[in-house]
Order: C-alpha cells, then sequence, then structure tokens
C-alpha cells in the first residue's frame, strides 16, 4: 500500500460538510494566573464550541498560541487531546471536522501529524509561517508530505502576524496536490485572496477544495461573493463557503446564526444592501478584537477578554507574558458591546456555562 492510499480522509459526511459551510472557531488557551494551563475553562470553551453548533474546531493554531510547542511548556499533545475528548463524549451525531493546526519545518511538521491523527483529528491546518528559508517549491514538498498522511487545510497568512507573500503559480500548483481539502485564506489583502481563488478555479481539483475565509476584517464579504473566472475548461464560479476563524472563537451562537443566514442569501437571486452595513459592523467589532491599531499585538488578549467577560476563561494571561490588552483595547471592546448587541450570545453563554463548567 502507497503513503497515498493509506492517508487518513475525510469521510463522505464530513465532506459533504465542509463544502457546505461550516463555522470552524480557532481555540484560544485557557491559562490561570500562573499562567498554567486552565483545564476546566479549556474543556469549557470546546463545549461552548459543540452547543454553538460549530462545524468543527481548529486546534494547536495562532489563536491557542504557538508557544505551546516550547519545551518549557509542552502543551501541544495536551491541548489537542483535551479538544478531542469533549468531541468524542459530546457524541453530536453530525458531521464535525478536528482541525490540527500543523507548523514548523518538515520534520516537526510530519511528527504533529502524526501525534494529530493518533488524537482522532481529521484535517491538519498547515502554516507557512517561520519558513523563510524554504522556497515556493519546497514549501510544496512540505505539504504533499503531510497531505501524503491527512487532509490538508491550505493557509495564507497575513505577513503582519508573520505570514508571507505568495505568488499565484504557487497557489495554482498547490491546489493540484491531492487530499488538500480546502483553503483558508486570511491574507488581509484583497488582490492576494483573488489569486488565491483563480488558482483555485483554474485546478482541474477546483471542485475537491473548499474555500475558507480568515479574512477577520472582511468575514461578511468574503462569503456573500459569488468569484467567476473564465478558464479553458469554461466559465468556473466558486464560493467561500464559510469560514476558520480567531474572530469566530467568540460569540460563536452568533456567527453560526449568520452563516446560515447567508446561506439562505446564497440561494436567492437577489441581495438587500443592509448585507453591506452588517459586514461592516463585523469588521468594527474585530477592529476592537483584534486591535489593528497596535498592529495586532492584542488580537489574542483581546479574544481572551470577550471570553472573560462571558465566564468561559478566568483572565486574558498569554504564555508569552508581553501579550496582553493594548491601550485602550478594552474600552474599544465595550463600545463593539454597546453599538451591536445583537452580535454578542452573551444570553446563551449564561444559560450553558454552569454545565460547560462542571
Amino acid at each position: 500500500m502507497t503513503n497515498r492510499e493509506s492517508a487518513r480522509r475525510l469521510s463522505p459526511e464530513q465532506s459533504a460538510a465542509l463544502h457546505g459551510g461550516l463555522v470552524i472557531p480557532a481555540h484560544p488557551l485557557a491559562l490561570d494566573e500562573n499562567r498554567r494551563l486552565d483545564e476546566q475553562s479549556q474543556r469549557a470553551l470546546t463545549r461552548y464550541y459543540l452547543a454553538s453548533g460549530a462545524g468543527g474546531i481548529a486546534v494547536g493554531v495562532h489563536s491557542t498560541q504557538f508557544e505551546i510547542r516550547e519545551p518549557r511548556h509542552d502543551l501541544f499533545e495536551t491541548v489537542l487531546a483535551l479538544a478531542s475528548e469533549e468531541v468524542e463524549r459530546a457524541g453530536i451525531g453530525r458531521p464535525f471536522i478536528r482541525v490540527a493546526g500543523i507548523c514548523g519545518p518538515l520534520g516537526q511538521a510530519l511528527s504533529e501529524t502524526e501525534t494529530a491523527i493518533r488524537l482522532g483529528y481529521d484535517a491538519a491546518l498547515l502554516s507557512m509561517g517561520g519558513l523563510g528559508d524554504l522556497s515556493e517549491e519546497g514549501l510544496l514538498e512540505r505539504t504533499r508530505r503531510v497531505a501524503e498522511k491527512m487532509p490538508v487545510i491550505g493557509f495564507y497568512l497575513q505577513p503582519s502576524v508573520g505570514g508571507r507573500a505568495f505568488s499565484y503559480g504557487f497557489w495554482r500548483r498547490f491546489a493540484d496536490i491531492p487530499n488538500v481539502v480546502a483553503i483558508k485564506m486570511a491574507p488581509f489583502n484583497r488582490y492576494q485572496t483573488l489569486d488565491v481563488v483563480r488558482a483555485v478555479c483554474h485546478s482541474p481539483r477546483r471542485d475537491e477544495i473548499a474555500l475558507y475565509t480568515g479574512n477577520d476584517d472582511n468575514i461578511v464579504a468574503d462569503l456573500l461573493t459569488t468569484f467567476r473566472f473564465e478558464t479553458d475548461g469554461g466559465t468556473v464560479e466558486k464560493e467561500v463557503v464559510g469560514g476558520l476563524l480567531g474572530h469566530w472563537a467568540v460569540w460563536t451562537r452568533r456567527a453560526v446564526e449568520l452563516l446560515e443566514e447567508i446561506k439562505a442569501v446564497r440561494s436567492g437571486s437577489s441581495l438587500d444592501r443592509e448585507w453591506l452595513t452588517r459586514a461592516v459592523q463585523v469588521t468594527d467589532t474585530n477592529a476592537a478584537f483584534f486591535d489593528p491599531a497596535h498592529g495586532f499585538a492584542g488580537c489574542i488578549p483581546g479574544i481572551h477578554e470577550v471570553l472573560v467577560r462571558q465566564g468561559l476563561m478566568q483572565g486574558t494571561w498569554c504564555l508569552n507574558p508581553e501579550e496582553m490588552l493594548s491601550p485602550g483595547q478594552s474600552e474599544e471592546i465595550d463600545r463593539v458591546y454597546a453599538q451591536y448587541p445583537r452580535l454578542n450570545d452573551d444570553e446563551f453563554v449564561a444559560a450553558g456555562l454552569a454545565e460547560w463548567r462542571a
């Protein structure tokens, strides 16, 4: 049996759900005042996402803090295991996709992939950050090697938080790799987002790859857009069907409802201009959470701050003590809470919190 034949695959039900569009929160890391893992809160977060109707979770990603891999913390396997245990325990009875964040040079990436497979994960969100010494071809070969083991979700990360710019040709070849099942587009750049979509549309594997937004500054517009390109095979249309987002790690119940509304709109023939207003409102809340005013320095603590206010986490602590809310960020979160009350899910969380923390 070849490596490709033995690779983990999504089930038909999972694949259909992925292409139908899912809310996949990027799972935060809950710590106590000593910056040690708060297992009760960590489990509560997973239970919250499951109860909210999320179609998956992404663990070991940027929102989970890359420092979990450092030997002094050694939390990568632990946090992946906790989330997977909660998914198994819930027995939710619908397709659900456990996504593991995979990082580092080839050896590290393959080792993390093996850990994810052993813990029951379904797909790898393959980061290409921190690999400036690798050429585009080197990164493609790394992707092929991981995809020989489990389904890969590509990841276009914005340069301001450690990503790099890639050519259209890179994404065109990336889309042709067997067992690449989706691409998360998060360059926070319309030109670069178009490169990915156009590349997928020109690939013979276009129908095997689901497009997901990670553009937290443009979530609703991404989800409402039909991309159309002329190819050698004729006109091809592609939609961004769902999101794998740090933004959706908070107010997740409302995110699930939002995506369902958008799916209904996409099946219709007209689009109410009110959606443009709603798109801006979501982007405004993201600005408060993700802190672009300070170069995204407070993006992880900003997510934590909302979860602390809801009782899902004890504090905004990060493994890196220098990561904290930026000046004025708490007040910005106050502002968007007051201005867009229908976007929060505080009542939903309050109703389920005791059960999730039990």
